[in-house]
């Protein structure tokens, strides 16, 4: 091959190589944009059928939608109580909330939401009193 040509291959194979990089570096910029603020569920478990009661597991990165799913609670009635309009807030995590609607009280989004599922948690289901356990009866002696 002559040198000219030679160039041309090589000049040829780095300008594939980076539409290549260029491609999918286009494909993983947006797949991260997509991904970014997705969260792992691991609470409520699936199995789960009873409503979660416990208030310190959440945490500012859940959504209303989503507490109100574990809590089983409507969502609307969170709404109104931290005085926020549903409508394009769905997706938006309680973070997001607070920084758009509360900037100057870091938090506070957080705790209203802990305080209304609180109020409004249905009351706890009675206990079974504990079954009192007969006596052992002595087992008779054999006698000889």
């Amino acid at each position: 091959m002559t040198p000219s040509r030679q160039r041309l291959l090589f000049m040829g194979l780095i300008l594939i190589g980076f539409t290549f990089v260029v491609f999918f570096g286009v494909r993983f910029v947006h797949a991260f944009r997509e991904f970014n603020g997705h969260r792992p569920r691991h609470f409520p478990p699936s199995h789960a059928q009873s409503a979660e009661t416990d208030v310190n597991l959440i945490r500012d990165w859940m959504t209303i939608g989503y507490l109100s799913r574990a809590y089983q609670l409507p969502p609307n009635l969170l709404y109104d109580d931290l005085k926020i309009p549903p409508n394009g807030n769905e997706h938006k995590s309680l973070k997001q909330l607070n920084d758009k609607y509360y900037p100057q009280a870091a938090g506070i989004v957080l705790e209203k939401v802990k305080a209304a599922i609180l109020a409004n948690q249905p009351p706890p289901a009675p206990v079974a009193p504990d079954t009192a356990v007969p006596a052992a009866t002595p087992v008779p002696a054999i006698q000889p």
